[in-house]
Formats: C-alpha cells, structure tokens, sequence
C-alpha cells in the first residue's frame, strides 16, 4: 500500500485542524498508508520553533518516505516545502493556506492545492444590510500572522464597501473581552479566531460577553459561533477531502504540475439566537429559513 504523509502546521483539538483531518482520514481510508505529524505552530510562535518543527517533519520524511506529502495550513508551506522541497521529486498536496500562495512561489512542479477563503465581501454586505446607515466595524481577532493576513483581507473589503474600519488584536482573553466591549460603540463587529489566545475559554468569553452585547457580531469561523450572532463559514473538512482525493490522483500518476490551484467553494451559514435576543436584534425571515441553529 503507498505511504502518505499528513503534516499539519497546528494540534490536534484545534477545531480548523481537526475539520481537515476528518475530511482527509476518510477520503484516504484503505487507499493509503497514513501517517500524521503536528507541527503544533499556534502553540509554538516563535521562528526557530516553527522552523525546528519542519526540521523533524523533515526528518521523517527522509526516514519513513513517503509516496507523498499532505500538508494543511501556512506554516509548513513556510518553513517545510517552500526551504526544502521547492521543485523535488517528491510531490506535495496543500490545503489551507490563507487566501494566496503568492508569498511561497506556488506552484512548483511537485506542488499544488487548495487556498482558504473567506467569504468576506459577502459577511460585509450581508452585515451592512442588516444595519442601516453602518459606517463604523471593528475586526477582532488574535495577535498573530494569521489573522494580521486575515485582518487586511476584512479592512479590504469593508473599505470598498465605504465603511471605516479598525482593528484589535489580542494576546489574551481579557484583552479580547476589552476589545469586544469597546466594539459596542462600532456599527457591527467581524470575530476573527481566537487561535493563539493562550488562555482562551470559550465559557468564560461568553459569560463575560453577554451582558455587553448591543451591537450585530459575525464570523468567518464556525468555532467562534458562541460568541458570535451570525457566521459564514468555511468547511475545513473540504479541505481534507479535496486535499485527499487528489493526493490519490497523484499515487495513480497524474502530475502533481496539471493540477490547478483551486479556493475553497463550500460556506455554511449559521445563527446563535441566544445572541441575537440578547442584543434584541431582528434579523429578516429568510436568514432564519437559510441559516442553520448554532447550539
């Protein structure tokens, strides 16, 4: 049976990674041996941790190799493919990777994937038509590259919608309960993740959330959903299982140089009613219909 590698830039119980590792597991199920490693790099932040994180992936791929490599999210294009791996033999499947592959020189000839976009001109719109006259949002989300990335993708958007837009990044829970709470004199809030809030707990943000709330909150990101009133949200399993099906296609000889770069296509749309009635928000008929119950 040929051998595949899944290398992911997070931890297992990091509700993005885990999407990807479902969707991926049951797509390669009895088709490929699978092994996994974590680089664990939202609990690791600092570079030479990150890179001696891609060291040991290395490491094991010159130990075990594989037929190929599954990789999810930016750090290890960052600091495996893109230093060590840049037009090899071996060939790499990516997924995840926040908005372009620009920055690491994608493709290569052993190289292609999926790229993760949100769909934020769409989250703006939907926002802006659900407060007449906004003119104020704030972006929320945690200190880290990621979300600095995802942060000027939001600023872009809501600035070619005419909205003024600021930002507030935070390192930990109190800092975002503060940033949340000043977002109450803003029109809307866009919730970005909380991955790399060490001491993040989502009971606890929601308890001290909800006697704040006025103002509408939305979010790209189905894991922020209980401190959130309406989400647009990608589906990482689609990442895994599109990341799988076509590392299969390269086992069976396809060139990993013909297949496309491609962005996600899959959005769920959901609704947290306990926050909406807490700001005493109505929100019109059809997103009720459309929108799934977050609970």
């Amino acid at each position: 049976m040929p051998k595949c590698l899944f290398v992911s830039s997070y931890h297992q119980g990091y509700a993005w990674s885990d999407g990807v590792e479902r969707g991926l597991r049951q797509t390669l199920q009895g088709k490929c041996e699978l092994r996994q490693f974590d680089m664990d790099t939202k609990r690791k932040k600092s570079m030479g941790e990150q890179k001696a994180a891609a060291l040991e992936a290395k490491a094991l791929i010159e130990s075990w190799r594989p037929d190929v490599v599954i990789t999810a999210d930016d750090n290890a294009a960052k600091h495996l493919i893109q230093p060590y791996y840049r037009d090899a033999a071996l060939p790499f499947v990516f997924c995840g990777i926040n908005w372009t592959v620009k920055e690491y020189g994608f493709p290569y000839k052993n190289v292609t994937g999926m790229i993760e976009v949100a769909p934020v001109k769409a989250m703006i719109e939907e926002a802006r038509g659900l407060v007449p006259g906004a003119r104020k949002v704030l972006y929320i989300g945690a200190d880290t590259s990621t979300e600095i990335k995802n942060a000027a993708r939001i600023r872009k958007a809501a600035e070619d919608q005419g909205l003024v837009y600021e930002e507030k990044l935070a390192r930990t829970l109190e800092s975002w309960v503060a940033a949340y709470r000043a977002g109450q004199e803003y029109d809307f809030i866009v919730i970005g993740s909380n991955a790399g809030i060490d001491d993040w707990d989502t009971q606890h943000a929601v308890d001290a959330i909800t006697p704040l709330t006025r103002r509408l909150t939305v979010t790209s990101h189905e894991w922020m959903m209980p401190v959130s009133m309406l989400g647009m949200t990608k589906v990482p399993e689609e990442q895994g299982e599109w990341a799988g099906s076509v590392a299969l296609q390269i086992l069976d000889g396809v060139a990993p140089q013909s297949i496309p770069v491609i962005a996600n296509r899959k959005w769920d749309l959901y609704l947290n009613p306990a926050l909406i009635d807490t700001a005493a928000l109505t929100l019109p008929p059809q997103l009720h219909s459309k929108g799934k119950v977050y609970q």
